[in-house]
């Protein structure tokens, strides 16, 4: 057998988001081909350490890494600035777009600065008084700046229940998201490809609940997942070209996945996020995407490994750099 690829697969992290992340991970290693890497987990505990020992020398013998975190300290840039300091391959953005992506109010001050549609919001930091006589329908949705899974989320009808939410999201972060509630479909293409970035058709999903909360993303029951969604190819082909923009605009690499408000008859497609490691959990959208459009689990696995070592050498053929 030829020599394999060292594949490490980073999983875990301190974030609400750690049970996520595992059952992402225990879905990778189902896929991943062992015949083409030779594949080791690293776990990171909600307290901060590392099964195996030192990070450094963890990471540093690494052929690639595929930090599979969702979150804080894993998927906002922290972990991605250590993979680049080690000088190692990994899947994924770069310290840059993963950090935007992350903090919900700068990825969109950064989309709506490069004309793409977003959803009426206003920003909040815990401590500071907030007005709600902003012009903003209600209900309206209160989120933490930096964090995904639907964590701390909530729906708010009125002024009188806006005090609470912006409490309970401050749990996660001291920067906070109000915007204005949408009533549309809610849709997701997925993103993959480094210079040349391709889309896939739009998938929707019904929740079960009055929002798609964590329950639905993750219990693999409640929430309905269609592929490809049922909207006009015109919407798909709309999709397809604001996801590669918002790509861009956040200087994505690697995978992302988009997700949309579709407003039939009214604005069309908002923007709503972009999720720079979106989940892979079994019943997650963005492999399901890539499955309608012909590649297959681990296929996609060995397209992200490849996008990663292009992007690498790229990086490092930057001989301005020091490395």
């Amino acid at each position: 057998m030829p020599d394999r690829l060292r594949f490490v697969l980073l999983y875990g992290g301190q974030s609400a988001e750690h049970d996520v992340s595992c059952v992402s991970a225990e879905s990778v290693l189902g896929a991943v081909d062992r015949d083409r890497y030779d594949v080791t987990t690293v776990r990171i505990e909600l307290d901060g350490t590392w099964e195996g020992g030192d990070p450094f020398d963890l990471l540093q013998r690494a052929g690639v890494v595929f930090p599979l975190l969702h979150g804080p300290m894993g998927e906002d840039g922290t972990v991605q600035g250590l993979l680049e300091i080690v000088d190692v391959p990994y899947v994924g953005c770069g310290v840059l777009s993963s950090a935007l992506a992350m903090d919900k109010i700068v990825a969109k001050q950064v989309l709506a600065h490069a004309g793409l549609p977003t959803v009426p919001h206003i920003a909040v930091r815990h401590g500071v008084s907030a007005s709600s006589d902003d012009g903003m329908r209600w209900p309206r949705f209160v989120k933490p700046a930096n964090m995904g899974s639907s964590v701390g989320v909530s729906k708010v009808r009125d002024a009188r229940e806006l005090t609470d939410a912006l409490e309970y999201a401050a749990l996660y972060d001291e920067w906070l998201l109000v915007e204005e509630g949408v009533t549309g479909r809610e849709v997701e293409c997925a993103v993959l490809g480094g210079l040349h970035p391709e889309a896939t058709q739009l998938g929707e999903i019904v929740p079960s609940a009055e929002f798609y909360d964590y329950e639905d993303k993750y219990s693999g029951e409640g929430a309905e997942l269609f592929v490809p969604a049922d909207v006009p190819d015109e919407v798909h082909e709309d999709g397809r070209r604001l996801a590669i923009r918002a790509f861009e605009a956040l200087r994505c690499d690697g995978l992302a996945r988009v997700d949309f408000f579709y407003e039939e008859g009214g604005r069309g497609l908002l923007v709503n996020e972009v999720n720079t490691m979106p989940g892979f959990t079994p019943y997650s959208m963005y492999p399901r995407l890539w499955a309608h459009a012909g590649v297959n689990y681990p296929e996609l696995i060995d397209r992200l490994v490849a996008l990663a070592l292009e992007r690498h050498a790229r990086r490092s053929s930057h001989t301005g750099r020091t490395r």
